[in-house]
């Protein structure tokens, strides 16, 4: 599958995540002829991530969406 396609994203844009979750152990990469074939590295693990997250979002519907701090520019942090 082209994720570039499949995404409706730039392919530069595709290809920074896959480096980020290639650098993270999140994904493995093999080349197939010119192709660069990506997998899970943990695939139960990140199913169940997954898994968990649509629970979540399932308990909370939109609140998530709605949430006044959603894509908040900066966050402040306190440190005692």
């Amino acid at each position: 599958m082209d994720l570039t396609a499949h995404l409706r994203l730039a392919q530069s844009t595709v290809s920074k995540h896959l480096a980020c979750l290639l650098d993270c152990g999140i994904v493995t990469v093999r080349t197939q002829g010119r192709a660069s074939v990506y997998s899970l590295a943990h695939r139960e693990a990140t199913l169940d991530l997954l898994s968990a997250a649509e629970r979540l979002l399932g308990l909370t519907g939109d609140a998530v969406v709605l949430c006044p701090r959603h894509g908040a520019a900066t966050v402040e942090v306190s440190r005692a």
